[in-house]
């Protein structure tokens, strides 16, 4: 089984979401939703992953993610994307209070 694991970028009341690494790569990004009774999650992943190494996270963001929490649950649905991380985006506006904050 590959070497993933999660580094947390937000947490919430109802949610979290992680970077992905795998050898100390990033290799996706996982939103995971808790809601009663259902626990929904987002997997981007890099286009190299094959099928297996994406059914292996999906079993890994279960057990290191999911069931750690203890949280009751019906189900777990994942959404899987495949391609290319075009970077991260923001609003210009907030680039320019940064800067005058920072002034």
């Amino acid at each position: 089984m590959p070497g993933f694991y999660f580094e947390r970028e937000v947490r919430t009341e109802h949610s979290e979401c992680y970077t992905i690494l795998e050898d100390d790569q990033p290799i996706g990004r996982v939103d995971i939703h808790f809601t009663p009774g259902v626990v929904h999650a987002t997997l981007c992943v890099a286009e190299s992953l094959t099928r297996e190494h994406i059914q292996d996270l999906v079993e890994t963001v279960d057990e290191e993610l999911v069931d750690v929490l203890g949280v009751t649950r019906d189900d777990y649905v994942v959404h899987v994307h495949q391609g290319v991380d075009l970077g991260v985006f923001t609003i210009p506006e907030f680039d320019e209070e940064t800067e005058e904050e920072g002034a």
